[in-house]
C-alpha cells in the first residue's frame, strides 16, 4: 500500500467520479483506476461500487476512508515538522471563522501570516463554535476564532479570551423599537425573532439571557447566515440580537442597547495537545502583533 493511493481513494470518494479523481491528481484515469484495483486487491474488498456513470464508496470503503485521510494528514505533519527544524515553516494551516467574529480582522491577519510563511497553505472554513472544537479535538482543524456566553469558555482545547461584548437589538429602521434610545428583555417580548439554530453557540447568550429574565420568546426563523438573518430584519419580518459591529452602516438597520440584553465572549482556541509548526508559527505572529490579550 502506497500513500499515492490513498490519494487516489480520497480524491475519487470527494468527487464521486474516476475521471474528475485523475485529473486532480494529475494522472490518468487508467492509470488511477489500475492503482485502485490493485489495492482493492491487497485489502480483499471492494472500496468502491461502481457503474460507467455512478461512483460510491461501499461500507469497506467508509471505513478505509477514515484511516487513509488520517494517514495522509499523519504524513504531511510529518514533512513539515521536518521542515520546520530547519526553520522553514510549511504544511497546512487550517482556520475556522464564526459568521460574526469581530475580535480579530482575519483577512489582514492571514495575510500577514501569509507574506512570512508563503510555504503554508491557508485554509478557512465557515461554521459554529461546536463543530470548530471538535475539528480541534481531532486535529482536522489548527485555529478557530469562537463566540461562546461568557458563562462557557472553551473544553478540550487550549484558548485565550479576545473579547467580551455586549450585544444589541437589531431592528429596522422602519420597526417602532428603532426610535428608542434603549430596550429590556420585557421591551420585546411580543416580536417575532430571527436567530440561530436552536442549541447553537450562537444562539446561545440571547437564549440563556432571556431565560434568566423569564421573558418568553418566538423564533420564527432560524438561518447559520448572518447575511440572511440581516436581511429578514431589513424587511421588518423580524428582529434579532446581535453584536453592533456585524451589522453594516445602513439607513435600513438600527442596533439598539439592550439594558439587560445577553453578552458573548470571543476565543481564539488551538490544540492543547499537539498544535502544528504552522498553527504555532500563526499564534507566535498574533502574539508579536499584540493581537493576542496577555
Amino acid at each position: 500500500m502506497e500513500l499515492q493511493q490513498l490519494r487516489y481513494v480520497v480524491a475519487i470518494a470527494e468527487e464521486r467520479n474516476f475521471t474528475r479523481a485523475a485529473e486532480r491528481c494529475f494522472v490518468g484515469q487508467s492509470a488511477l483506476s489500475h492503482q485502485i484495483k490493485a489495492l482493492e486487491k491487497e485489502l480483499g474488498v471492494a472500496l468502491f461500487a461502481r457503474t460507467s456513470r455512478r461512483v460510491e464508496l461501499t461500507p469497506a470503503g467508509h471505513a478505509f476512508l477514515r484511516g487513509a485521510q488520517t494517514s495522509l494528514e499523519a504524513a504531511d505533519r510529518a514533512v513539515a515538522e521536518a521542515a520546520a527544524a530547519t526553520g522553514i515553516i510549511s504544511g497546512t494551516l487550517t482556520v475556522g471563522v464564526i459568521p460574526t467574529v469581530t475580535a480579530i480582522d482575519v483577512p489582514a491577519e492571514l495575510g500577514a501570516f501569509h507574506r512570512i510563511h508563503p510555504r503554508v497553505r491557508i485554509s478557512m472554513r465557515g461554521g459554529g463554535s461546536d463543530e470548530f472544537i471538535a475539528a480541534i479535538e481531532t486535529g482536522t482543524m489548527d485555529i478557530a476564532l469562537l463566540g461562546l456566553p461568557n458563562t462557557t469558555p472553551p473544553r478540550g482545547v487550549a484558548y485565550r479570551l479576545l473579547a467580551r461584548e455586549q450585544l444589541a437589538a437589531v431592528v429596522s429602521t422602519s420597526h417602532p423599537l428603532a426610535s428608542r434610545r434603549r430596550l429590556s428583555l420585557t421591551d420585546m417580548a411580543e416580536e417575532t425573532f430571527v436567530d440561530f439554530p436552536e442549541g447553537s453557540p450562537g444562539r446561545a447568550p440571547s437564549d440563556l439571557a432571556f431565560s434568566a429574565a423569564g421573558v418568553r420568546r418566538e423564533v420564527t426563523f432560524e438561518s447559520v447566515s448572518t447575511d440572511l438573518i440581516l436581511e429578514l430584519v431589513r424587511q421588518n419580518l423580524a428582529i434579532t440580537i446581535l453584536s453592533p459591529l456585524v451589522v453594516p452602516p445602513s439607513s435600513e438597520l438600527a442596533a439598539v442597547p439592550i439594558t439587560d440584553g445577553p453578552t458573548r465572549s470571543e476565543y481564539l482556541a488551538w490544540s492543547s495537545f499537539n498544535p502544528s509548526p504552522a498553527a504555532q508559527a500563526f499564534l507566535t505572529g498574533l502574539s508579536e502583533n499584540e493581537v493576542l490579550p496577555r
